[in-house]
């Protein structure tokens, strides 16, 4: 269902009925763009803190301005799914003169792709949802709440009335009316006369003015006429101008004033907007459910909740804490989250879904030995019965909860006496539960937002820094006596080199840290912490025993093509981390530990998985290499 801000209010209760009813929420978003650096800067070897301080700087000055949210209920009596997808077309249109007058970046690539994909920008820029934030909202409360104190106690500058001179104690006295604008003033005044005179008409509306102009006309109709009421109002074509209202009586105008100030009040719930949505989710407690979503939820707490902590200015002590403070938030908002590209790279998926991009792992997972799942839309919600509207951010959060059901019921399918689904609570999600995918990232792939992340084991892994004219061919040489090699470039003169020969580790450092080389090698933890004083320092000269020739390109490398998330640059020649490096964990057998201590109740027990007797599929390694 296409939701814009002329249909909002009216459909907002459906989906607050959607939401209450659901068993589980998927969401997506669709941006102005997903990289302000280039992408280069995403690398194998961040820290969990690195990355998610680069990818916030990265995204934080571009629009989520659609929203998917797709909310999925079970039918006990026919044993299916309903489905009910929302598209959500957002922007943070400024309601006053007092809201917040936003800026935001758009990427060419990211605008030029979603235009191929028949995306209607047209909708965002003049349909879109508002939002405010709780803390912007706040602000604007408090602001009009002061303006209609002063009003209950000065009495307002919006009306006069027959002998009233209270408004002196809210002015700071009149303003001088430059000559330019007396011929302005004096035409508009003339209006308001004959409209007096005439007794025909209520209302009057003046001509469009400034906010100059419309503050010396509010000053001088004050002066020159009683028994008016004056508002401005905005037009079709954002023209302000003010209408005046003839009034007879001093209860009229508190009459109109009161009106006034309910539109007021009225105007600031409405540009509240979408952000209702995303609180109602939060409320909810719902899974939810998202496909490489650290990026959508980055947007969505930044964009709707509050303003994440920044925690990649520097590199010290303090950066961690703004992290924490990052999973903590995260965990506030949604108690519980299920990231299906990271579900589907783990086991017992990994080994049996070559991609693990929306699109392919939902084509995947229609084929044994997993099965399609039952999933019926809504009455109302027909417009995804046809395939292929990829990148429109409520079908892809259809797809998303289509994915997570196959991957829910094959795990189901995997234990002793079990059939049909398995309950959002069952312990057979935990595994997967509050973790976020990080992408090129093999050795620690996720965030654990409810507990401490996977332990880097990058004993195998050299910062290394060199002459400029150095290439990949020189750094595979250098190291040719290890082994194959994994090359993450820094910039023009450095790089980080992974093993593949791990126990190779130790010999790198008795065979290649030599006097008068021209380069430096030092063990990648003491370079993140900068523990390298302790090492002498050799001349960076140029090259003198392997022959200087030009870099290679960097190459656009592509997770999947049919995935919407940006692309990264690698300078890699050999084989990545993703290809040799694959965690060890305990086969089913072994996992039989766990059972389940919260059970639902629910009529049908029998045919859900995870309300008893359920167990994880594996244990958690502490290091994922």
């Amino acid at each position: 269902m296409e939701v814009t801000r002329k249909n909002f209010k009216e459909v907002l209760p459906e989906v607050d009925k959607a939401i209450k009813e659901c068993c589980f929420i998927a969401i997506d978003g669709e941006f102005s763009g997903l990289d302000a650096a280039n992408h280069s800067h995403i690398a194998p070897f961040d820290t969990h803190e690195e990355r998610y301080g680069k990818v916030k700087k990265s995204c934080s000055d571009f629009l989520m301005f659609q929203v998917g949210i797709c909310t999925f209920k079970y039918n006990q009596k026919t044993e299916r799914y309903e489905a009910r997808p929302f598209n959500f077309y957002v922007f943070p249109r400024p309601h006053s003169r007092v809201a917040p007058d936003l800026r935001f970046l758009c990427q060419a690539s990211s605008i030029d792709f979603l235009a191929s994909q028949g995306f209607n920008f047209n909708k965002v820029f003049l349909e879109g949802i508002s939002y405010l934030t709780p803390e912007q909202e706040g602000n604007l409360r408090d602001v009009l709440q002061q303006k209609h104190r002063e009003v209950s106690l000065f009495s307002s500058p919006a009306f006069t009335t027959p002998g009233t001179d209270e408004q002196a104690g809210v002015t700071k006295g009149p303003i001088h009316i430059p000559d330019e604008q007396k011929e302005f003033i004096r035409k508009n005044c003339e209006f308001i006369q004959n409209f007096m005179d005439e007794l025909v008409k209520d209302t009057l509306n003046l001509p469009p003015s400034n906010g100059f102009q419309r503050k010396l006309l509010y000053q001088t109709i004050r002066q020159k006429f009683t028994g008016v009421h004056l508002e401005t109002k905005t037009g079709e074509k954002k023209e302000r101008y003010i209408v005046v209202t003839r009034v007879k009586s001093e209860d009229e105008l508190k009459k109109k004033e009161k009106e006034k100030q309910a539109a007021e009040i009225a105007e600031i719930d409405d540009a509240v907007g979408f952000t209702q949505v995303i609180k109602m989710i939060s409320q909810s407690g719902k899974l939810l459910l998202g496909h490489n979503m650290l990026l959508d939820i980055i947007h969505i707490l930044h964009q709707f909740y509050y303003p994440l902590p920044n925690g990649q200015e520097k590199w010290n002590e303090n950066h961690t804490i703004s992290y924490e403070d990052f999973k903590a938030m995260t965990h506030c908002a949604f108690p519980r989250i299920v990231d299906t590209k990271l579900m589907g790279s783990m086991n017992p998926f990994k080994e049996k879904i070559p991609s693990t991009g929306l699109g392919d792992l939902q084509k995947f997972l229609e084929f044994p030995p997993f099965c399609k799942p039952e999933v019926d839309l809504a009455e109302g919600f027909s417009s995804y019965n046809t395939p292929d509207q990829h990148h429109e951010a409520g079908f892809d959060a259809y797809l998303t909860g289509l994915c997570y059901i196959s991957m829910t019921n094959y795990l189901g399918s995997l234990q002793k006496n079990a059939s049909g689904r398995v309950s959002p609570t069952s312990s057979l999600l935990d595994p997967y539960v509050n973790k976020l995918f990080l992408m090129r990232m093999a050795d620690a792939p996720y965030i654990d937002l409810t507990g401490p992340d996977l332990k880097l084991k990058r004993e195998h892994v050299f910062n290394i820094s060199f002459p400029k004219e150095w290439k990949n061919e020189d750094l595979n040489q250098l190291f040719s006596p290890f082994g194959n090699i994994q090359i993450s470039w820094l910039n023009d003169t450095s790089a980080y080199v992974s093993l593949y020969r791990k126990e190779e580790a130790k010999n790198v450092m008795k065979t290649l840290c030599k006097d008068n080389t021209v380069y430096q090698i030092i063990r990648y933890n003491d370079h993140k912490t900068g523990n390298s004083a302790n090492l002498r320092k050799r001349p960076m000269s140029a090259p003198d025993c392997l022959p200087p020739s030009k870099k290679q390109k960097s190459l656009n490398v592509e997770e999947s093509s049919s995935e919407s998330a940006a692309p990264f640059v690698s300078r890699s020649i050999t084989p990545p981390l993703s290809d040799i490096i694959a965690p060890e964990v305990p086969s089913y057998a072994d996992a039989l530990k766990k059972s389940v201590k919260n059970g639902q109740s629910n009529k049908s027990k029998n045919k859900e998985v995870g309300d008893h007797g359920d167990v994880k599929m594996f244990e958690e390694p502490e290091n994922w290499g």
